[in-house]
């Protein structure tokens, strides 16, 4: 990989370049941006690397470069490579038997099937079983013993099913050989070489990291994963991963579908194939997107459910736009100084920001009295602050956070939701896996607090809007406020949604009354 400039921090790991000196077309580039907010989809960040240099990377503020982020089933591809330094270091042989590594939590009287099933049939989601027992097996304490219980309906290698179960599975394999979490053994073999800075992982209640998600990171490390994939394996110069692993773990070794879409293409090692290379890609449009024929990497994080359709606008715009030269400047001319195409890119990529409620600000205080509902909020209260507005919720959940007036502010609170992932999970909290129904809920006690950021608006004289982003993952809450103009005392309605989960995303509608002018005691 190229490394034409300094590394300056683990946030400027890989060299930066003008899109036209890679020859990429950076109308290409502002074309998808502009797709992206005409279409609405939840992008968080992106970031292309072209011929071993970033041409273009944003984040959608709240999110920043500095922020890491929940990348769900993305940690599924970090996991096999985990699986590729075992088994070149002797640990372990994608022919063991999953018995001989987990034998002591299996049924008395393992099935034929069982006994059949090898490490190999997990990293290609096909253990056997006629459809995923993720869900049950997380909803158990013994993960691998849940596992490993569940009826094996097909011959290992005959069937494909996505079964996040199995790559936890493989993590436990990789612990029990090599006697060190998962996080922990890829910390000096693939993280450290790569410049990755507090990663970090969830794990299940036994203390095994989950594997098949709950990892977080940013999205140069993101990048920086692709592109040594890009690489063969290579990083400054030096072979990183096992030779010949990059060419094993992407080819198509089982079919997983009978269409045309993205996810029909066949699977490999935990990593899936594109209609346009392979990927590594988790819920809510977490993707590595590894391009050999345009020697490209596209890292990005979002909070969108349509995945397909970031990638619909990837291959519309971004793959013809890296497709525009070869080698550096080639077809494209390159300008000693900026053309308009190039600072409008650059002014795109710097004002880019997820929506925030548009309106009037907050000029008097408001409490809104709940009725009892699901969350356990008792009061909320809304006055005005200098950033904004105050917020203020008391019951189950308590909060004290300013929102922006259309600006985002920062904050951090407890409060989480049943679908988090979020990697800073001690053993024993970690209970849902990203296959779970949605609740909003309060954090464990012992969780520290989140990083969030809000913003606020009067968006008609009787409807207030919140927006609530958990900056470290996908999701963010949307609180509608409709206050009753010809009544006293002022009803009022509230409207929760989420903007993915991985069920519902419309909460619990609440009622209650409104004081409108009064101010609580701080």
């Amino acid at each position: 990989m190229p490394t034409s400039e300094p590394r300056q921090s683990h946030l400027h790991r890989l060299p930066r370049a003008a899109p036209r000196d890679r020859g990429v077309d950076p109308a290409g580039i502002a074309a998808f941006l502009a797709d992206v907010e005409r279409s609405g989809l939840g992008l968080h960040s992106l970031m292309v690397v072209a011929r071993g240099a970033v041409v273009a990377e944003g984040w959608w503020a709240p999110y920043a470069a500095e922020l890491p982020h929940q990348l769900f089933s993305l940690s599924k591809s970090v996991t096999a490579t985990a699986v590729g330094f075992a088994e070149a270091e002797g640990l372990l042989c994608l022919d063991d038997p999953v018995l001989q590594w987990c034998g002591d939590r299996a049924p008395s009287d393992p099935s034929a099937y069982l006994r059949a099933m090898r490490i190999e049939h997990l990293l290609t989601m096909t253990a056997g079983h006629d459809v995923d027992p993720s869900d049950a097996v997380f909803d158990r304490q013994d993960w691998v013993r849940a596992f490993l219980a569940t009826p094996v309906d097909h011959e290992p290698g005959a069937h494909f099913v996505y079964n996040t179960a199995a790559t936890y599975v493989l993590s436990a394999i990789v612990q029990r050989a090599s006697g060190q979490r998962l996080v922990d053994y890829l910390r000096p073999r693939l993280l450290d070489p790569l410049g990755v800075v507090g990663a970090t992982w969830q794990r299940c209640p036994q203390g095994v990291d989950t594997g098949g998600f709950g990892l977080s990171m940013r999205t140069e490390d993101v990048a920086c994963l692709g592109q040594l994939y890009l690489a063969g394996g290579t990083w400054d110069g030096r072979q990183v991963l096992p030779p010949g692993w990059v060419e094993r773990a992407t080819a198509r070794h089982v079919p997983s579908g009978e269409g045309e879409g993205d996810w029909d293409q066949g699977y490999g090692y935990q990593l899936w194939r594109s209609r346009h290379g392979y990927r590594g890609d988790g819920a809510f449009g977490q993707f590595a997107l590894v391009l050999p024929e345009q020697e490209a990497v596209v890292a990005m994080t979002a909070g969108e459910g349509d995945m397909a359709a970031i990638l619909d606008r990837v291959w519309t715009h971004l793959r013809p736009a890296l497709d525009a030269g070869q080698a550096p400047g080639a077809g494209l001319a390159v300008a000693p100084d900026p053309e308009p195409v190039d600072v409008d890119l650059a002014a795109r990529l710097a004002g880019l920001h997820v929506p925030w409620p548009v309106g009037a600000p907050v000029t008097r205080p408001l409490t809104v009295r709940l009725d009892e509902n699901p969350l356990g909020i008792v009061t909320a209260h809304v006055e005005p602050h200098p950033d904004g507005a105050r917020v203020r919720l008391a019951g189950a959940v308590a909060v004290d956070l300013v929102a922006g007036h259309h600006a985002w502010v920062r904050g951090r609170t407890t409060a989480r939701l049943a679908d988090d992932t979020s990697a800073s999970a001690a053993p024993g909290d970690a209970t849902a896996d990203a296959t779970a129904s949605v609740a909003a809920a309060p954090a464990a006690a012992q969780a520290p607090a989140a990083p969030v950021a809000l913003a606020a608006a009067w968006t008609s004289p009787s409807t207030l809007e919140l927006r609530l982003c958990w900056v470290d993952g996908p999701f963010a809450l949307r609180v509608v406020a409709h206050l009753a103009q010809d009544a006293v005392p002022v009803p009022v309605r509230v409207d929760p949604e989420l903007t993915v989960a991985f069920g519902p995303t419309r909460l619990a509608q609440m009622t209650g009354v409104a004081e409108i002018g009064v101010h609580l005691e701080p």
